[in-house]
């Protein structure tokens, strides 16, 4: 099964250099329809309605990629969006690759990315690398320890002025 996806894969990445980008008809021409997507055109003398030469492309069946593949990451994994820890257990590190939700904070996104990794996941967008990450991490420890220090200096403070003032 690896071989056959392997090669579908190749065939899909073959036919998507080929593949026309299927532009909307006079986008050319007017600005405004410059970043529109593909509308089928309805004009009774349309070169691309009645697929002449000189027309533009027209997506059709014909354009598509192996079944088997399609819909999948370049990569061969099947994309997933995670936004907790849990939805982890329901996936398999084999099959699925993992995008973290944009909405998760650094805190939760550093335990998820952590979980992910320790079960085998390909996490396709980390966003920064892992010497950031350890940065981050070494940051956040360091603030920690400064926090207890001064409590402990606090503490000290207040314990030295009680026995002053006896």
């Amino acid at each position: 099964m690896a071989e056959d996806k392997s090669r579908l894969m190749r065939i899909r990445k073959a036919q998507n250099k080929k593949r026309p980008s299927f532009r909307r008809f006079a986008s050319w021409r007017y600005k405004k329809l410059a970043k529109s997507g593909w509308r089928k055109q309805r004009g009774i003398d349309n070169k691309t309605r009645r697929k002449t030469k000189t027309g533009v492309k027209s997506p059709e069946p014909g354009y598509r990629g192996p079944k088997a593949v399609r819909g999948l990451h370049p990569s061969g994994y099947e994309d997933v969006r995670v936004t907790q820890i849990k939805e982890l257990d329901e996936l398999d590190p084999k099959i699925h690759a993992i995008r973290i939700n944009s909405r998760l904070g650094a805190k939760k996104r550093i335990d998820l990315i952590e979980y992910a990794q320790e079960k085998g996941f390909r996490i396709l967008n980390l966003g920064i690398s892992k010497e950031e990450l350890m940065e981050f991490e070494e940051l956040d420890e360091t603030e920690e320890e400064e926090t207890e220090e001064e409590e402990t200096e606090v503490s000290e403070d207040d314990t030295e002025e009680e026995e002053e003032s006896k």
